[in-house]
């Protein structure tokens, strides 16, 4: 069951920080990689490990977090994975060791893992039906600008210290631990313990794979947008890094319109409507000959992308079963999976066949989904 209670603003504002904070922190050291890594004497591919310890329990651990949570209470396992993750990020800024760096690192991924799910669930608990795309991409928003902001900040705390910005963070979960939010009830003492089985129901396999599909076959394709920046346009680093850029920042200011299409359409309508839009990108951002019209293609690929994630995150909360927050656990850690299988299943492609990198998604993506979703 789901309290009905009246949020206010500095709750929802509380649900959003929550949000941020998690993909803030995970994203953070990527700009300050080789002030990390002099730190504590490691180069910067060692001290990128601090990324990979955070990203591996913050992604495997999704799978059952939202079950685990509604056993043991949301409100409870929310606040305690904040102050776990204070404490971890705490642990980051004095550490000594680059050890005890990456265990801080691994802990901050095990919180988000738990604190992540909940906030979407409490988020559609105080929304009405019709409205609930609109507050999803609004969600998306913040967590896109998290990814987009995260790396700027970081660089810009390394010029003084990383660590100051490791300690803001640290400052933010506590806060955040204090702040009243509405969470999900826990289930009756009587009633039998929920599992994962029961998240694992067909309808949000559906939208599980749905999900990964489209990581994997849009937001996933970075790396081989990088690469075709260099391999066809010669661009150095910082251009490679503002083509890429443009697909965050398309995502977050494109948050508003995407949400009301969602509500307009149905979930289901527009997440086939936007892979098609989305595979259709793709196609373009492997094709069209000269970096600005790439750039443009891939910034309005962010779009696509937040089109099709904020119209299946809708579905998986419209569509609620015993174990609800545990439904959308499953669905964020398929999402999490395609992200990580993307390189691995498309980089050989791209080193065969250039066009078929791009050309094999995009082809995945406007098939798999109407046909994963073809019941809706």
């Amino acid at each position: 069951m789901i309290s009905a209670a009246k949020v206010t603003n500095s709750a929802t504002v509380a649900l959003h920080c929550g949000g941020f904070i998690g993909l803030f922190a995970g994203n953070l050291p990527s700009a300050m990689l080789p002030e990390v890594g002099r730190t504590y004497g490691v180069s910067s591919a060692t001290a990128a490990y601090g990324l990979t310890a955070f990203l591996v329990p913050a992604s495997v651990l999704l799978l059952w977090s939202g079950t685990l949570a509604t056993r043991w209470g949301a409100a409870r396992t929310t606040r305690v994975a904040y102050l776990i993750f204070a404490a971890a990020t705490v642990v980051c800024v004095v550490s000594k060791s680059f050890e005890v760096f990456i265990a801080g690192r691994f802990l901050q991924g095990l919180a988000t893992a738990f604190f992540s799910p909940l906030l979407v669930v409490a988020l559609a608990a105080t929304t009405r039906e019709d409205r609930l795309g609109r507050t999803m991409a609004r969600f998306a928003s913040t967590q896109a600008a998290a990814v987009t902001f995260a790396p700027i900040v970081g660089g810009l705390a390394a010029e003084a210290s990383w660590r100051i910005a490791f300690a803001v963070t640290a400052v933010l979960a506590i806060a955040l631990a204090l702040s009243p939010v509405p969470m999900p009830s826990r289930p009756d003492r009587g009633a039998q313990p929920v599992t994962l089985r029961s998240a694992l129901r067909p309808a949000v396999l559906r939208i599980g794979l749905s999900s990964l599909i489209s990581k994997a076959c849009i937001g996933g394709l970075a790396f081989m947008v990088a690469l075709r920046a260099e391999d066809v346009f010669n661009l150095g680093p910082a251009l490679r890094g503002l083509v890429l850029t443009g697909f965050g920042l398309c995502a977050l200011l494109g948050g508003s319109f995407v949400g009301r299409l969602v509500d307009r359409l149905g979930a289901a309508g527009a997440a086939v409507a936007g892979s098609i839009c989305g595979a259709l990108l793709v196609v373009f951002a492997g094709i069209l000959p000269s970096p600005v019209t790439m750039a443009a293609a891939w910034s309005l690929a962010g779009m696509a992308a937040q089109w099709v994630t904020v119209s299946l995150s809708t579905m998986s909360l419209k569509d609620k079963g015993v174990n609800h927050a545990g439904e959308v656990s499953v669905v964020q850690a398929l999402r999490n999976a395609g992200g990580a299988a993307a390189p691995v299943a498309f980089a050989p492609l791209y080193s065969l066949v250039p066009l078929a990198g791009f050309a094999v998604p995009a082809i995945l993506l406007a098939t798999s989904i109407p046909l994963l979703l073809r019941r809706r």
